[in-house]
Protein backbone atom coordinates (compact mmCIF):
# COMPACT_ATOMS: atom_id res chain seq x y z
CA UNK A 1 0.00 0.00 0.00
CA UNK A 2 1.32 3.33 -0.88
CA UNK A 3 1.27 6.01 1.56
CA UNK A 4 1.61 9.82 1.67
CA UNK A 5 5.69 10.24 2.48
CA UNK A 6 7.73 13.21 4.56
CA UNK A 7 10.99 13.19 4.11
CA UNK A 8 12.60 14.80 7.32
CA UNK A 9 15.55 16.17 8.59
CA UNK A 10 18.14 13.98 9.20
CA UNK A 11 18.90 15.29 12.72
CA UNK A 12 15.50 12.97 13.45
CA UNK A 13 17.11 9.87 12.25
CA UNK A 14 18.17 8.44 15.43
CA UNK A 15 14.87 9.23 17.24
CA UNK A 16 12.81 7.57 14.82
CA UNK A 17 14.69 4.74 14.70
CA UNK A 18 14.58 4.33 18.28
CA UNK A 19 10.86 4.22 18.76
CA UNK A 20 10.57 8.03 19.94
CA UNK A 21 6.31 8.65 18.77
CA UNK A 22 6.17 11.99 18.14
CA UNK A 23 7.03 14.30 15.31
CA UNK A 24 6.17 17.80 15.81
CA UNK A 25 4.65 19.99 13.22
CA UNK A 26 7.69 22.12 12.80
CA UNK A 27 9.33 19.44 11.16
CA UNK A 28 7.13 19.01 8.46
CA UNK A 29 6.98 21.24 5.74
CA UNK A 30 5.11 24.17 5.21
CA UNK A 31 2.59 23.20 2.79
CA UNK A 32 0.65 19.74 2.13
CA UNK A 33 -2.52 18.42 1.56
CA UNK A 34 -3.10 15.53 4.31
CA UNK A 35 -5.98 15.36 6.25
CA UNK A 36 -6.37 14.94 10.15
CA UNK A 37 -6.59 11.16 10.03
CA UNK A 38 -4.33 9.41 7.66
CA UNK A 39 -1.89 7.17 7.62
CA UNK A 40 1.51 8.75 6.93
CA UNK A 41 5.27 7.49 6.10
CA UNK A 42 7.92 9.36 7.51
CA UNK A 43 11.32 9.38 6.73
CA UNK A 44 14.59 10.28 7.94
CA UNK A 45 17.61 9.11 6.61
CA UNK A 46 17.67 5.62 7.18
CA UNK A 47 14.86 5.41 9.68
CA UNK A 48 11.25 4.82 8.51
CA UNK A 49 8.15 5.11 11.01
CA UNK A 50 4.12 4.96 10.10
CA UNK A 51 1.94 7.50 11.94
CA UNK A 52 -1.59 9.31 12.15
CA UNK A 53 -1.49 12.64 11.09
CA UNK A 54 -3.21 15.50 12.64
CA UNK A 55 -4.26 19.05 11.20
CA UNK A 56 -4.64 20.91 14.77
CA UNK A 57 -2.38 18.95 17.70
CA UNK A 58 1.28 20.12 18.33
CA UNK A 59 2.15 16.86 17.44
CA UNK A 60 1.72 17.00 13.86
CA UNK A 61 2.60 13.07 13.70
CA UNK A 62 2.08 9.90 16.49
CA UNK A 63 4.09 7.26 15.47
CA UNK A 64 3.28 3.82 15.68
CA UNK A 65 6.06 2.37 14.55
CA UNK A 66 8.13 0.94 11.59
CA UNK A 67 6.04 -1.90 10.32
CA UNK A 68 3.45 -0.20 7.95
CA UNK A 69 -0.06 -0.74 9.62
CA UNK A 70 -1.96 -3.72 8.41
CA UNK A 71 -5.72 -5.05 9.30
CA UNK A 72 -5.40 -6.45 12.80
CA UNK A 73 -2.32 -4.46 14.38
CA UNK A 74 -4.07 -2.29 16.40
CA UNK A 75 -5.99 -5.28 17.98
CA UNK A 76 -2.84 -6.56 18.52
CA UNK A 77 -1.32 -3.90 20.37
CA UNK A 78 -4.41 -3.78 22.59
CA UNK A 79 -4.66 -7.42 23.56
CA UNK A 80 -0.60 -6.90 24.66
CA UNK A 81 -1.71 -4.32 26.94
CA UNK A 82 -4.48 -6.40 28.61
CA UNK A 83 -2.00 -9.30 28.91
CA UNK A 84 0.45 -7.12 31.08
CA UNK A 85 -2.78 -5.72 33.32
CA UNK A 86 -3.28 -9.46 33.72
CA UNK A 87 -0.06 -10.21 35.05
CA UNK A 88 -0.53 -7.14 37.40
CA UNK A 89 -3.82 -7.49 39.43
CA UNK A 90 -5.84 -9.11 41.40
CA UNK A 91 -9.09 -9.48 42.85
CA UNK A 92 -8.45 -6.61 45.38
CA UNK A 93 -7.80 -4.05 42.93
CA UNK A 94 -10.56 -3.85 39.88
CA UNK A 95 -9.47 0.14 39.14
CA UNK A 96 -6.20 0.49 36.92
CA UNK A 97 -5.17 1.92 33.17
CA UNK A 98 -5.67 -0.55 30.68
CA UNK A 99 -3.97 1.22 27.72
CA UNK A 100 -1.22 4.24 28.86
CA UNK A 101 -0.93 5.63 25.50
CA UNK A 102 2.71 6.00 24.31
CA UNK A 103 4.00 3.25 26.81
CA UNK A 104 1.59 0.72 25.36
CA UNK A 105 2.87 1.90 21.35
CA UNK A 106 -1.18 3.41 20.98
CA UNK A 107 0.19 6.91 21.16
CA UNK A 108 -2.12 9.59 22.10
CA UNK A 109 -5.32 7.07 23.19
CA UNK A 110 -5.62 6.05 27.03
CA UNK A 111 -8.27 3.72 28.84
CA UNK A 112 -8.94 3.37 32.33
CA UNK A 113 -10.83 0.84 33.68
CA UNK A 114 -13.03 0.67 36.89
CA UNK A 115 -14.76 -2.02 37.55
CA UNK A 116 -16.77 -3.21 34.56
CA UNK A 117 -16.31 -0.08 32.76
CA UNK A 118 -13.99 1.47 30.72
CA UNK A 119 -13.33 5.20 30.24
CA UNK A 120 -11.35 6.32 27.14
CA UNK A 121 -9.40 9.22 26.44
CA UNK A 122 -7.91 10.59 23.08
CA UNK A 123 -5.48 13.18 22.99
CA UNK A 124 -5.68 14.35 19.19
CA UNK A 125 -8.42 14.07 16.30
CA UNK A 126 -6.58 11.75 14.38
CA UNK A 127 -7.01 8.85 16.76
CA UNK A 128 -10.63 8.68 15.81
CA UNK A 129 -9.53 6.90 12.59
CA UNK A 130 -8.42 4.26 14.96
CA UNK A 131 -10.49 4.38 17.83
CA UNK A 132 -13.36 1.91 16.76
CA UNK A 133 -10.68 -0.85 16.46
CA UNK A 134 -9.27 -0.16 19.74
CA UNK A 135 -13.22 -0.10 21.42
CA UNK A 136 -13.80 -3.85 19.32
CA UNK A 137 -10.67 -5.10 21.01
CA UNK A 138 -11.69 -3.62 24.66
CA UNK A 139 -15.21 -5.14 24.31
CA UNK A 140 -13.81 -8.85 23.13
CA UNK A 141 -10.62 -8.38 25.91
CA UNK A 142 -9.94 -10.79 29.40
CA UNK A 143 -11.46 -7.85 31.00
CA UNK A 144 -15.26 -8.72 31.53
CA UNK A 145 -16.80 -4.96 30.86
CA UNK A 146 -20.46 -3.86 30.36
CA UNK A 147 -19.59 -0.36 29.38
CA UNK A 148 -17.19 1.36 27.12
CA UNK A 149 -17.44 5.53 27.49
CA UNK A 150 -15.70 8.95 27.08
CA UNK A 151 -16.47 12.45 28.36
CA UNK A 152 -16.62 14.84 25.73
CA UNK A 153 -17.39 18.62 26.61
CA UNK A 154 -18.77 17.23 29.51
CA UNK A 155 -20.51 14.84 28.43
CA UNK A 156 -20.60 11.32 29.20
CA UNK A 157 -20.51 9.15 25.51
CA UNK A 158 -21.60 5.22 24.80
CA UNK A 159 -18.85 3.77 22.50
CA UNK A 160 -20.09 0.33 23.63
CA UNK A 161 -21.81 -1.18 25.86
CA UNK A 162 -23.99 0.25 28.81
CA UNK A 163 -23.36 3.73 30.58
CA UNK A 164 -21.83 3.63 34.18
CA UNK A 165 -23.68 4.52 36.70
CA UNK A 166 -23.96 8.38 37.87
CA UNK A 167 -21.29 7.29 40.97
CA UNK A 168 -19.47 3.81 41.40
CA UNK A 169 -17.05 2.46 44.00
CA UNK A 170 -13.99 0.19 42.95
CA UNK A 171 -11.40 -1.52 44.93
CA UNK A 172 -7.73 -0.82 45.42
CA UNK A 173 -5.76 -2.55 46.80
CA UNK A 174 -8.95 -3.81 49.55
CA UNK A 175 -9.73 -0.35 50.06
CA UNK A 176 -13.34 0.88 48.41
CA UNK A 177 -13.17 4.46 46.61
CA UNK A 178 -15.66 5.99 45.45
CA UNK A 179 -15.51 7.13 41.45
CA UNK A 180 -17.53 9.96 39.85
CA UNK A 181 -16.83 8.81 36.24
CA UNK A 182 -18.89 11.76 35.37
CA UNK A 183 -17.22 14.93 36.91
CA UNK A 184 -14.62 13.79 38.59
CA UNK A 185 -10.85 14.82 37.68
CA UNK A 186 -8.76 12.72 35.22
CA UNK A 187 -11.38 9.87 34.02
CA UNK A 188 -12.64 9.82 37.72
CA UNK A 189 -9.40 9.02 40.12
CA UNK A 190 -5.72 9.58 39.84
CA UNK A 191 -4.96 5.68 39.26
CA UNK A 192 -1.08 6.10 38.72
CA UNK A 193 -0.51 6.88 42.37
CA UNK A 194 -1.61 3.62 43.64
CA UNK A 195 2.06 2.28 44.55
CA UNK A 196 2.70 5.46 46.30
CA UNK A 197 -0.05 5.65 48.36
CA UNK A 198 0.53 2.07 49.59
CA UNK A 199 4.05 3.47 51.02
CA UNK A 200 2.73 6.26 52.56
CA UNK A 201 0.02 3.95 54.24
CA UNK A 202 2.92 1.64 55.42
CA UNK A 203 5.04 4.63 57.14
CA UNK A 204 1.81 6.33 58.70
CA UNK A 205 1.29 4.55 62.01
CA UNK A 206 1.14 6.24 65.09
CA UNK A 207 1.75 10.01 63.00
CA UNK A 208 0.10 12.93 61.90
CA UNK A 209 -0.74 13.59 58.45
CA UNK A 210 -1.51 16.54 56.14
CA UNK A 211 -2.36 15.49 52.96
CA UNK A 212 -2.64 18.65 50.65
CA UNK A 213 -4.36 18.58 46.88
CA UNK A 214 -5.90 15.15 48.51
CA UNK A 215 -8.98 15.23 45.95
CA UNK A 216 -11.04 12.73 47.46
CA UNK A 217 -8.97 11.30 50.03
CA UNK A 218 -7.07 8.56 48.57
CA UNK A 219 -3.77 8.85 50.30
CA UNK A 220 -5.74 10.23 53.18
CA UNK A 221 -7.61 6.84 53.27
CA UNK A 222 -4.68 4.05 53.11
CA UNK A 223 -2.63 6.62 55.76
CA UNK A 224 -5.78 5.72 57.66
CA UNK A 225 -5.81 2.04 57.47
CA UNK A 226 -1.50 2.30 58.20
CA UNK A 227 -3.12 3.79 61.75
CA UNK A 228 -2.34 7.29 61.17
CA UNK A 229 -3.35 8.85 64.57
CA UNK A 230 -4.59 12.29 63.31
CA UNK A 231 -5.14 12.81 59.37
CA UNK A 232 -6.10 16.34 57.85
CA UNK A 233 -6.96 15.80 54.39
CA UNK A 234 -7.35 19.33 52.13
CA UNK A 235 -8.76 20.60 48.57
CA UNK A 236 -10.06 23.86 47.43
CA UNK A 237 -13.33 21.70 46.50
CA UNK A 238 -15.94 21.32 48.77
CA UNK A 239 -17.45 18.54 47.19
CA UNK A 240 -14.31 16.41 47.35
CA UNK A 241 -13.98 17.08 50.97
CA UNK A 242 -17.34 15.20 50.94
CA UNK A 243 -16.80 12.23 49.36
CA UNK A 244 -13.37 11.85 51.05
CA UNK A 245 -15.70 11.48 54.06
CA UNK A 246 -17.72 8.92 52.51
CA UNK A 247 -14.18 7.37 51.85
CA UNK A 248 -13.79 6.81 55.41
CA UNK A 249 -17.25 5.61 56.18
CA UNK A 250 -17.43 3.16 53.63
CA UNK A 251 -13.74 1.56 54.78
CA UNK A 252 -14.73 1.56 58.83
CA UNK A 253 -12.97 4.87 59.20
CA UNK A 254 -14.59 7.64 61.37
CA UNK A 255 -14.35 10.85 59.63
CA UNK A 256 -15.31 12.49 62.69
CA UNK A 257 -11.96 11.48 64.05
CA UNK A 258 -10.00 13.20 61.69
CA UNK A 259 -10.21 17.02 59.61
CA UNK A 260 -11.51 17.41 56.09
CA UNK A 261 -10.98 21.33 55.08
CA UNK A 262 -12.10 22.79 51.81
CA UNK A 263 -9.60 25.66 51.57
CA UNK A 264 -6.75 27.01 49.09
CA UNK A 265 -3.33 24.71 50.03
CA UNK A 266 -0.78 27.54 48.94
CA UNK A 267 -2.86 29.92 51.78
CA UNK A 268 -3.81 27.57 54.42
CA UNK A 269 0.28 26.75 54.67
CA UNK A 270 1.39 29.71 55.08
CA UNK A 271 -0.93 30.31 57.64
CA UNK A 272 0.30 26.89 59.31
CA UNK A 273 3.60 28.34 58.80
CA UNK A 274 2.64 32.11 60.82
CA UNK A 275 0.83 29.65 63.32
CA UNK A 276 3.97 27.17 63.79
CA UNK A 277 1.52 24.42 63.37
CA UNK A 278 3.55 21.07 62.14
CA UNK A 279 2.84 17.65 61.16
CA UNK A 280 5.08 14.06 61.32
CA UNK A 281 3.80 13.76 57.62
CA UNK A 282 3.51 16.42 54.91
CA UNK A 283 2.00 14.90 51.30
CA UNK A 284 2.45 17.19 48.84
CA UNK A 285 0.11 15.91 45.53
CA UNK A 286 -0.66 19.51 42.88
CA UNK A 287 -2.28 19.37 39.82
CA UNK A 288 -0.08 20.29 36.94
CA UNK A 289 1.62 23.63 37.07
CA UNK A 290 2.39 23.78 33.56
CA UNK A 291 1.12 22.91 30.05
CA UNK A 292 3.73 23.98 28.09
CA UNK A 293 7.21 24.72 27.94
CA UNK A 294 6.82 28.26 28.40
CA UNK A 295 5.50 28.05 31.68
CA UNK A 296 7.89 25.60 33.08
CA UNK A 297 10.09 28.41 34.87
CA UNK A 298 6.35 29.65 36.26
CA UNK A 299 5.79 26.11 37.40
CA UNK A 300 9.11 25.60 38.99
CA UNK A 301 8.59 29.05 41.28
CA UNK A 302 5.38 27.99 42.75
CA UNK A 303 6.63 24.02 43.11
CA UNK A 304 9.58 25.34 45.22
CA UNK A 305 7.13 27.87 47.37
CA UNK A 306 5.13 24.96 48.01
CA UNK A 307 7.69 22.75 49.11
CA UNK A 308 9.15 25.70 50.98
CA UNK A 309 6.10 26.05 52.70
CA UNK A 310 5.67 22.56 53.42
CA UNK A 311 9.05 21.76 54.71
CA UNK A 312 8.13 24.31 57.50
CA UNK A 313 5.64 21.98 58.42
CA UNK A 314 7.06 19.13 58.97
CA UNK A 315 7.89 17.76 62.02
CA UNK A 316 12.29 17.31 63.04
CA UNK A 317 13.04 13.54 61.42
CA UNK A 318 9.70 13.60 60.11
CA UNK A 319 8.39 13.36 56.38
CA UNK A 320 7.73 15.02 52.77
CA UNK A 321 6.31 12.99 50.06
CA UNK A 322 6.10 15.22 47.55
CA UNK A 323 4.74 15.03 43.78
CA UNK A 324 4.89 16.78 40.51
CA UNK A 325 2.68 15.39 37.15
CA UNK A 326 3.89 18.66 35.51
CA UNK A 327 5.56 16.85 32.27
CA UNK A 328 7.53 20.14 31.35
CA UNK A 329 9.92 19.67 35.15
CA UNK A 330 11.99 16.99 34.58
CA UNK A 331 13.03 14.20 37.92
CA UNK A 332 16.55 15.87 37.99
CA UNK A 333 14.90 19.36 38.04
CA UNK A 334 12.13 18.47 40.61
CA UNK A 335 14.97 17.27 42.84
CA UNK A 336 16.53 20.34 42.48
CA UNK A 337 13.67 22.57 43.63
CA UNK A 338 13.50 20.18 46.69
CA UNK A 339 16.95 20.72 47.07
CA UNK A 340 16.51 24.64 46.57
CA UNK A 341 13.61 24.62 49.01
CA UNK A 342 15.15 22.61 51.59
CA UNK A 343 18.46 25.10 51.58
CA UNK A 344 15.90 28.13 52.27
CA UNK A 345 14.03 26.36 55.01
CA UNK A 346 17.45 25.31 56.49
CA UNK A 347 16.72 21.40 56.17
CA UNK A 348 18.69 18.69 55.77
CA UNK A 349 16.98 16.16 53.10
CA UNK A 350 17.00 12.62 52.83
CA UNK A 351 15.73 10.87 50.08
CA UNK A 352 13.78 7.73 51.39
CA UNK A 353 12.42 6.60 47.80
CA UNK A 354 11.72 8.38 44.39
CA UNK A 355 9.28 6.75 42.38
CA UNK A 356 7.07 7.51 39.27
CA UNK A 357 3.67 5.97 38.09
CA UNK A 358 2.55 2.75 38.82
CA UNK A 359 3.64 0.07 36.34
CA UNK A 360 0.07 -0.28 34.37
CA UNK A 361 1.21 3.36 33.25
CA UNK A 362 4.57 1.94 31.04
CA UNK A 363 7.11 4.11 29.51
CA UNK A 364 8.78 2.83 26.17
CA UNK A 365 12.40 3.25 26.65
CA UNK A 366 12.82 5.80 23.78
CA UNK A 367 10.09 7.84 25.29
CA UNK A 368 11.68 9.57 28.36
CA UNK A 369 8.98 12.25 28.36
CA UNK A 370 6.34 10.00 29.59
CA UNK A 371 7.52 9.29 32.98
CA UNK A 372 5.32 12.43 33.91
CA UNK A 373 5.06 11.42 37.50
CA UNK A 374 7.40 12.51 40.28
CA UNK A 375 6.83 11.00 43.58
CA UNK A 376 9.36 11.82 46.23
CA UNK A 377 9.68 10.79 49.84
CA UNK A 378 12.09 12.64 52.08
CA UNK A 379 12.92 12.73 55.46
CA UNK A 380 13.09 16.28 56.59
CA UNK A 381 15.88 17.33 59.63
Amino acid sequence: MAFPTFTLHSKLESAIFNGHPWIYRDHLPDFHDLETGEWVQVISGKARAYGLYDDSSPIAIRLFGREEPSAGFIAERVQTALELRQMLFDKNTNAHRLISGEGDFLPGITVDRYGRYAVVQTYADCLETILPEVVRALSKGSFPLKGIVRRVDGVMQSLWGELPPPELSILENGLTIIANLYDGQKTGLFLDHRDNRALLGRLATGKTVLNLFAYTGAFSLYAARGGASKISSVDIAPAAMEDAKRNFALNGFDPEQHDFLAADCFTLLETYVKEGKKFDVVILDPPSLARSKDNRYAAARAYKKLNLLALRCVNDGGMLASASCTSQISPDHFKEILLEAGLDARKRLQILQENGHAPDHPVPVAFPEGRYLKFVLTRVL
